[in-house]
């Protein structure tokens, strides 16, 4: 089978002619300066992931990939799934509630995005009962807040501890100096999106800043058909007004001297569609809503004999609430999880050619309720008699907190001047399941300027959460506890060549084998109940290709290759939603003088087998107008999402009764924003 991969040429005609359709005026893109600057100084950015400090990306023990705000900006994103979705090696899923990410050939069924290690600022953001990391409209931070996404590929235990699996990703916010002025922005789009959010930055003359944002959105949705329940009975499988979502983010940030405080908050309520864990279908009672708040005061300064301190207090709090509908009752899912932690570190140089990293992280899960409850009418045959309107029927109650502990070591010792070792290792205490030492070890060798050659091998872990050892509610499509579960574990290998060439073209070549045991999936009980298992593990394979290439006329391009193979060690089988290939091209293209730019992307994701079948491989297109120059202080972009209306699906979970969940066409989304 071919490998070769070119873009369709309805891709290529649209690229054309949206190019020809600008004509627009300018005044420089308030924090745009990303898009002007040369291909050289955006190649030899910063990162700060994937060693807890900030290095240059050669040095990294890791392949990293950086997208900015004005990436956000040129190429149309909306969420911070949009954003993971352009990065090498990752694609997500939607099963029309969440949407989930999938890295190297893994995407389990039933997994809240657990192996993923989501940071806001170098704080943990994955819950403290379902270790999830919100990637969609219920992530914490509203995309116009974020200054860049860094995602560290590769197992990242040994300096974070559980959940850094499969890579760790950090979004790093704008302080107030980069938001700038005030600022007001309003959205509208196709199925009745609408967003409005506002901002105001405020600095002082001794250095003091404070950044404020609020953000509100909305979207109808549109009907959803599925064939499944294509009945008489069932409204011919339309579900009808369950599209649905609304929300808005609050997000606080200030700094004075060596301490930073920061404060978000999200609220988001969606429809259902789907008729998951067997509900009544097109049942308008059915939605879920998720509220997520995280504080943190950190402190950072430097001691004496070159040394380094950050101290940090974190505490966080997730709501959950799922109103499941069903004939003649409601099914209340409820949790709340709550958590407060503390991390310390000193990292120093003092040591000639040592780059020394200690710490120790402490988090207290001092709440982890889960309930779930039937409601009925009152009156009805199956409520207990009570004097209520309604009455409600207990089957969950718990509430079992948990604490862990880690303590961690690393060290960059430059052996010469063309090598680098990068050792380090982490020992995790989980109040629920044994310790676990992680270990990872990076050899960095440059032979020449502008090349860079990565030996990395690693070990990571992830601890089972809360909603996988206790969730248990005897009904039909419900679930049973597993308190036996036990930690699963990667054992990573890669090498990873980079190359500069000239100052305009950049290539990373990434060579993996991730060997998983003790894997942990949902799967289906003779009873019908879903129930989490250890189950023997995994193998994946694979090699990715990235290309960046700038021209002097201000055209970029940034292109991406991965084939991967994983398979079930048990039966050599390939795993449920494992696509072997993934094709990602972001084209951006100045007009009119570079008064304006059009950004289009385009993704392929190869064929993925399901819980029944299989589906086929797609290619979706997006592209973007954008400028901050029609009018002063004034941008304006205009975005068309899945241009040529391709028709595909997402594998279906263990909950689902559909095969596939069929994605989202062609939408539209006009964003203009004013500065004051």
């Amino acid at each position: 089978m071919s490998i070769a991969v070119r873009l369709p040429v309805r891709l290529r005609l649209t690229v054309l002619s949206l190019a020809t359709l600008v004509t627009c005026h300018a005044r420089a893109d308030a924090d745009g300066d990303l898009l002007t600057l040369p291909l050289e100084a955006l190649l030899n950015l910063e990162v700060s992931t994937a060693s807890k400090f900030s290095q240059d990306a050669a040095d990294a023990p890791s392949a990293v990939t950086v997208a900015t705000a004005s990436d956000i900006k040129a190429y149309g994103w909306r969420t911070l799934a949009d954003i993971l979705a352009n990065m090498p090696g990752l694609y997500v899923t939607n099963d029309g509630n969440y949407s989930y990410l999938g890295g190297r050939g893994f995407a389990r069924p039933g997994d809240y995005n657990t192996r993923f290690l989501l940071l806001v600022d170098g704080v943990r953001s994955n819950d403290a009962l379902y270790d999830q990391a919100s990637i969609g409209r219920e992530f914490i931070v509203d995309v116009d807040m974020i200054a860049r996404v860094e995602y560290a590929p590769g197992s990242g235990s040994s300096i974070y501890g559980s959940n850094a699996f499969f890579g760790v990703i950090n979004v790093i916010t704008k302080s107030a100096a980069q938001a700038g002025r005030p600022q007001g922005a309003i959205e509208i789009g196709s199925q009745g999106e609408r967003k409005a959010s506002a901002s105001v930055a405020v600095r002082d003359k001794g250095g003091a800043q404070l950044l404020l944002s609020a953000t509100r959105f909305t979207r109808g949705g549109e009907d959803q058909y599925y064939p499944e329940f294509d009945t008489p009975g069932t409204n011919g499988g339309v579900a009808h007004d369950l599209d649905y979502e609304r929300g808005g983010n609050v997000f606080v940030k200030g700094t004075m001297g060596p301490f930073t405080v920061a404060l978000a908050h999200v609220e988001r309520e969606r429809g259902i569609p789907t008729a998951s864990f067997v509900q009544t279908f097109n049942d308008p009672r059915a939605r879920t809503k998720d509220t997520q708040t995280n504080a943190a005061l950190t402190y950072r300064t430097d001691l004496a004999d070159q040394t380094a301190l950050m101290a940090r207090a974190f505490w966080g709090e997730l709501r959950y609430d799922g109103v499941y509908a069903y004939e003649d009752q409601l099914n209340l899912d409820h949790s709340h999880s709550a958590w407060v932690g503390t991390e310390i570190s000193l990292l120093t140089t003092r040591w000639k050619n040592h780059k020394l990293l200690g710490g120790i992280e402490i988090q207290r899960d001092y709440q982890r309720q889960q309930q779930n409850a039937d409601e009925y009418p009152a009156g009805s045959l199956a409520a207990p008699t009570y004097s209520d309107e309604v009455q409600r029927v207990s089957l969950l109650d718990s509430d079992r907190p948990g604490s862990r502990v880690g303590i961690y070591l690393q060290d960059e010792i430059t052996l010469s001047d063309t090598l680098l070792l990068n050792v380090g290792g982490r020992h995790d205490y989980n109040s629920e399941v044994p310790g676990a030492f992680s270990p990872r070890l990076a050899l960095i060798y440059k032979p020449r300027s502008g090349t860079t050659l990565k030996a990395i091998a690693g070990s990571a872990f992830r601890a089972p959460n809360a909603y996988e050892m206790y969730y248990s509610v005897d009904t039909d499509g419900g679930q049973k506890a597993n308190t036996d579960l036990k930690s699963e574990r990667i054992h990573s290998r890669e090498l990873v060549l980079e190359h500069q060439f000239n100052h305009d073209t950049r290539v990373v070549m990434s060579a993996f084998r991730n060997k998983v045991t003790d894997l942990i999936s949902q799967t289906e009980d003779t009873d019908g109940r879903l129930v989490f298992r250890n189950l023997e593990g995994a193998t994946a394979k694979g090699l990715e290709v990235q290309l960046e290439h700038g021209w002097q006329n201000g055209i970029k391009l940034r292109a991406s290759q991965s084939w991967q193979k994983t398979t079930d060690a048990a039966t050599g089988e390939r795993l449920v939603n494992s696509p072997t290939q993934l094709s990602k091209f972001n084209l951006l293209l100045p007009v009119s003088n570079n008064m304006a730019t059009v950004g289009i992307e385009a993704r392929y994701i190869g064929a993925r087998e399901t819980l029944n079948g299989s589906t086929d491989g797609y290619w979706v297109a997006n592209a973007t107008l954008f400028s901050a120059k029609l009018i002063e202080q004034v941008e304006v972009s205009f975005s068309i999402y899945n241009m040529f209306d391709k028709q595909y699906g997402d594998p279906g979970g263990e909950e689902l009764r559909q095969n596939t969940i069929p994605q989202p066409g062609r939408a539209y989304r006009l964003r203009v924003s004013k500065s004051f």
